[in-house]
């Protein structure tokens, strides 16, 4: 038992570390997709996209 925590305790920091990995991923690809959504070329796709479901649906 004793030996299990002593190679438990160099693995202390770790899911803190590994949450904070996966978020700064997470933070990258949110400013990705912001930087796509805003061009203008999407952003006419998206519109005609939700105006054609609009008009289909009334």
């Amino acid at each position: 038992m004793k030996r299990l925590k002593r190679m438990l305790a160099h693995e202390e920091g770790a899911a803190t570390a590994e949450y904070a990995i996966a978020t700064m991923a997470a933070v990258g690809f949110a400013g990705l997709l912001v930087a796509i959504l805003r061009s203008d070329e999407v952003r006419g796709i998206l519109t005609d996209l939700v105006h054609r479901a609009l008009t289909f649906a009334g």
